[in-house]
């Protein structure tokens, strides 16, 4: 199949996976996001593979959410929940996927980049990268179910300084809390997440994917009981003021003034 921000490459039992919006931020837009939700899905119906390796750009996995976009100001609330959907089916395709999947990351990795590397398996962080959820920041809450995934991986407090106070996360620190499984030299977060890959790919693969299935209900059995509002919760905070206030502050590159309005 031929994809328009996505290169996909197989070698055995191993899909590689590089999305590119082709300029350094790689921010994630509708139609990149919905490309990775299709190519996912594709994947799903792939029998011949173990395991999948999700990259970006060797400069920056992706800044996330590109607001530059906008949204319809016209559009109706129906509209507007449907829109906001798109991230949670996008993390939710990649969470979803029998196959093992590893995630490399080199640069920044903000917001919904975040929540998407955190669907995967596995992720490997480059020297120099960071973890950033700047949503608060914006006037936004986090969605795209990605909390109760954060939690799984660093516990509460920590995802409280993620989300809540927006701490950036650099790559030892990462490591450190659960957030990242394996440290690379700059550059080299791709090598090390094939190394892995293979082990992954020289190994029974239906038993691969049952015993990554128990991990994931014995681990995320009630993700979905506590995070199911958060797309609606969205919906809800850009009809604030301290969202617009977040949104234009930041396009302004000015310090944001909240209200609570």
């Amino acid at each position: 199949m031929d994809w328009e921000f996505c290169s996909v490459e197989r070698s055995g039992r191993i899909v590689t996976v590089r999305f590119d919006r082709g300029y350094p931020a790689n921010p994630m837009s509708d139609a990149l996001m919905k490309e990775l939700t299709d190519l996912a899905r594709w994947l799903d119906e792939d029998l011949e593979t173990s395991v999948v390796v999700l990259t970006g750009r060797s400069d920056n996995f992706s800044m996330g959410f590109d607001l530059k976009e906008g949204r319809d100001p016209d559009a109706s609330l129906l509209e507007r929940r449907r829109a906001v959907q798109r991230g949670p089916r996008l993390c939710r395709a990649w969470e979803d996927l029998e196959q093992m999947t590893i995630c490399a990351i080199e640069g920044w990795c903000v917001g919904g980049g975040v929540a998407l590397a955190t669907a995967l398996d596995l992720r490997v962080m480059g020297e120099g990268s960071t973890l950033y959820v700047s949503e608060i920041e914006r006037g936004m809450n986090m969605s795209w179910n990605s909390v109760p995934r954060f939690v799984n991986l660093c516990g509460p407090a920590r995802t409280k300084r993620l989300v809540v106070m927006a701490e950036r996360v650099g790559a030892e620190q990462a490591k450190e809390w659960g957030l990242a499984d394996e440290l690379t030299p700059k550059g080299g977060a791709f090598d090390k997440a094939m190394v892995m890959a293979e082990r992954i790919a020289s190994l029974p693969p239906v038993q691969v994917r049952m015993l990554k299935k128990d991990v994931d209900v014995a681990a995320k059995a009630l993700n979905h009981a506590v995070s199911f509002m958060d797309a609606d919760q969205f919906v809800l905070s850009q009809t604030s003021e301290d969202y617009r206030e977040g949104v234009e502050s930041f396009l302004e590159k000015r310090p944001p003034n909240y209200t609570g309005r």
